[in-house]
């Protein structure tokens, strides 16, 4: 296995710069059919899949699971609006790390709160400041996936040199899981305090 590793980090970099989120004006301010929030989920989320061609970013089915596990509220008149999508957005970017019920937690003072609501601050006001606060973190994540590579290929000096390139790379992956890892607890330990003292 040869992998030419500048390659990789630029790769990894360039995945980084192509990372987009949706803007909230690119969110239609009409209210959208079940295959309309589909399509336009799609056409704006496709690129955040690993296997473009197959990798489904929403499904009627899974709208429909959201429902009835309480994480969205029912469409109204089968027509889903932009509170619903900005809910959507969430829901997609935390179902890969955290559990239904953690979703929930996170998710159910927002509805109760902010959905379809005039007040101060509204669904679109919070997305905006929270996907901006995200951006703001780009450069700080690049230089911290550059310093655990760089870590990594000092790893498995007197490995035999046949293994040197895996077992570096296995290093890289292991310490950006490790990371990932830790999150995911601190996460899970800020929801769990949200729990325990009933945050809204």
């Amino acid at each position: 296995m040869t992998i030419d590793k500048d390659n990789l980090l630029a790769s990894i970099m360039e995945s980084l710069n192509r990372i987009q989120y949706i803007k909230l004006e690119d969110i239609p301010n009409i209210d959208l059919y079940m295959d309309q929030l589909t399509t336009f989920m799609d056409r704006k989320l496709k690129k955040t899949t690993r296997h473009q061609e197959e990798d489904k970013i929403l499904t009627k089915t899974m709208i429909n699971n959201y429902t009835k596990n309480d994480l969205l509220p029912p469409p109204e008149r089968k027509k889903y609006t932009k509170d619903h999508i900005i809910l959507l957005i969430f829901i997609y970017y935390y179902k890969g790390i955290l559990s239904i019920h953690d979703i929930q937690t996170l998710l159910g003072p927002l509805t109760d709160s902010f959905f379809h609501t005039d007040g101060e601050l509204d669904l679109g006001d919070i997305y905006r400041q929270v996907f901006a606060l995200e951006k703001e973190q780009v450069n700080g994540l690049k230089d911290d996936i550059v310093k655990k590579f760089e870590i990594s290929q000092e790893t498995f000096a007197d490995a035999p040199p046949e293994h040197q390139e895996f077992l570096r790379l296995f290093s890289f992956i292991c310490l950006l899981s490790y990371d990932v890892y830790v999150k995911r607890l601190l996460i899970e330990k800020v929801i769990d305090s949200m729990n325990d003292n009933k945050i809204s």
